[in-house]
């Protein structure tokens, strides 16, 4: 057996957002690597689909459960009925854009809930229920809005992201005494159809293309290979950390 020190093999794995875009992209992945996965979002025909793609070479054992992780019922029950884990990815999350004068009640919450206070909540009741295990790994798909780089009719999305890397860097200093390590991932933007949803013209595309040195937006590929290695054995001495990935762009 060829010596691999980022296999999941073994592992049990929640990932939510699972139904497109970066959640989907990490299930399939994690599932390649031996993972066996419980994935949840509330689209689910998206989530049915990513799990006709995941890999079961391995003889793993993949689950599915819609779950609204508004609902904070919702969230206990997921947790409840999940088996014991060995990481998570707290990937769900929304988007919008709209300048500071304009924004609304209702939107802040709404990003805020989805964004920030949901995988608040699951990391809470994870940890609360003893559905973790010593030496497992938390990951949270932060971004690099707000925290390495402020931009124009952000605001709201980028406080959702600095505070999931706040939070972050707090479960990873009380769980480290448990062997739990907790770190995100912090992306540029990332071809999903979050960034295609139409809120950015296609002149806007190419004009903030120029800021990525590597001359290309991120793919959900790029973000799943970090993801795996946060969740595998080979980043065992690594907590706290904001892994950057985005192709240069925070270095102007």
């Amino acid at each position: 057996m060829c010596y691999n020190p980022y296999t999941l093999e073994g592992k049990a794995i929640l990932i939510t957002g699972a139904a497109g875009g970066i959640g989907r992209q990490v299930a399939v992945e994690c599932s390649k690597m031996g993972a066996s996965l419980v994935l949840t979002d509330i689209n689910d025909s998206g989530l049915q689909e990513t799990y006709s793609f995941l890999d079961v070479s391995k003889e793993q054992k993949h689950l599915c459960y819609r779950a609204d992780l508004t609902n904070e019922e919702e969230i206990i029950q997921l947790v409840n009925t999940a088996p014991v884990l060995d990481g998570f990815v707290c990937n769900a999350g929304v988007m919008k854009l709209v300048l500071t004068q304009f924004f609304t009640l209702e939107e802040i919450e709404r990003m805020h809930r989805i964004n920030l206070i949901a995988p608040m909540l699951l990391t809470k009741y994870v940890v609360k229920s003893k559905k973790i295990k010593k030496g497992s790994s938390l990951v949270f798909t932060a971004s690099a809005a707000g925290v390495f780089r402020v931009s124009v009719a952000n605001g709201i999305y980028a406080t959702t992201k600095c505070g999931i890397d706040a939070f972050m860097r707090t479960v990873a200093l009380e769980l480290g005494p448990k062997g739990i390590r907790a770190n995100s991932v912090n992306p540029g933007i990332v071809e999903t159809e979050l960034v295609s949803s139409g809120q950015f013209t296609e002149e806007q595309c190419q004009k903030e293309l120029k800021n990525y040195p590597l001359g290309r937006y991120g793919k959900p590929m790029d973000i799943a290979h970090a993801v795996i290695y946060l969740l595998s054995d080979a980043s065992s001495w690594v907590t706290g950390t904001a892994l950057k990935i985005d192709g240069g762009m925070t270095l102007s």
